[in-house]
């Protein structure tokens, strides 16, 4: 009973880091309070916002005000509050425009100041001055997008396949193994590497997401084709199937009618297992500077600021803050698979 309640307890927890992700993807230009292509360049590699819940006399304010950073030394770029100059934080503030889901034009944001010329920068800037918390969440949003459409697209191409398989002749099932095989033989990483170099390096956005998503099915349909494949040929050999084979039912109804409800379960764990793989490799890919490229984000090459050593020891945790979001979500798909794994040993037993 406490493994059950354990792991009930972890895939709620999965699954709600699930859903922010998900939030965050589909309003990160609602929740990003800056452009993320806006430069300051008098605030280069600029600390976290110093934030004050107090008014200029010392006494306590529940509306928050932010300091404006002065840079002290040009040469190592380090900063102080500037007590002269703040802001107060409002919500809902008036920034650029964009498009929310995409048909909805916008220009309020979650949170910003009453001053654009004092800006609130909850992670810092970067080496150019752009707000690392608006590009963290811009980048968080095309690596999910373009993650989750590769993961449905390999997932689907394997399951067609390898329910065709594992219910046709030998002939066709010899083809399809053999084929997944080979796949599965190549190095994913060597494979997704060698065809992105073979295109021009400075891509639009949508298509490098094209691209990345084309590659990551091409490499990700062999494992699902393998797994539905064995559970096809073990669930065909019951007696409802037979049943239903002798009644005459035809063999399309019977893979989607009978035997895919039935091999569902696993079929989207293998899937959710895929997610973070993409993901591991669109970050790795953008980290290489194949992915992705500047100006826009994307969570490798916002990673790849963490090479600097000098910075790294300074601010740590928002050069870093990639590496925190990729840990999170692989954290969350394996939380919530451990959760449905134990839901399927309870029925079993």
């Amino acid at each position: 009973m406490t493994r059950r309640s354990n792991a009930s307890v972890a895939a709620t927890a999965g699954s709600i880091l699930i859903v922010g992700f998900a939030l965050v993807a589909i309003f990160a230009d609602l929740l990003a309070p800056y452009d993320h292509t806006d430069q300051s360049r008098t605030l280069p590699n600029a600390p976290i916002s110093t934030i004050k819940f107090s008014d200029e006399a010392g006494n306590f304010s529940i509306r928050p005000r932010v300091l404006a950073p002065k840079m002290t030394d040009a040469l190592r770029q380090t900063y102080e509050a500037d007590p002269s100059r703040y802001a107060q934080i409002e919500l809902f503030s008036k920034g650029y425009t964009y498009r929310l889901l995409g048909f909805i034009p916008l220009d309020r944001h979650l949170f910003g100041t009453t001053d654009g010329e004092i800006r609130l920068h909850l992670l810092g800037t970067d080496a150019l001055g752009r707000d690392r918390l608006s590009r963290l969440l811009i980048a968080i949003r095309f690596s999910l997008i373009v993650c989750t459409i590769g993961a449905v697209c390999a997932s689907l191409l394997g399951i067609m396949l390898g329910l065709v398989g594992g219910y046709a002749g030998k002939v066709l099932d010899t083809v399809i193994v053999g084929v997944a095989d080979a796949v599965i033989a190549l190095p994913a990483m060597i494979v997704i590497l060698a065809a992105r170099v073979a295109f021009p390096l400075e891509l639009p956005p949508l298509t490098a997401a094209v691209l990345l998503i084309g590659l990551f099915t091409f490499t990700g349909w062999a494992e699902m084709t393998r797994l539905t494949r064995g559970l096809v040929k073990r669930t065909r050999t019951l007696d409802f199937i037979t049943a239903a084979r002798i009644s005459g039912v035809s063999g399309t109804r019977i893979l989607l009618r009978h035997i895919l409800p039935n091999i569902a379960r696993p079929l989207l764990t293998q899937a959710t297992l895929i997610l973070p793989a993409f993901l591991l490799a669109e970050a790795t890919l953008s980290f290489l500077g194949v992915g992705l490229q500047e100006p826009e984000p994307s969570l490798g090459n916002m990673l790849a600021a963490a090479s600097d050593l000098t910075q790294l020891r300074e601010h740590a945790f928002v050069l870093l803050s990639p590496a925190i979001v990729i840990a999170l979500f692989v954290l969350a798909v394996r939380l919530t698979n451990s959760g449905v794994n134990t839901n399927e040993d309870r029925e079993v037993i």
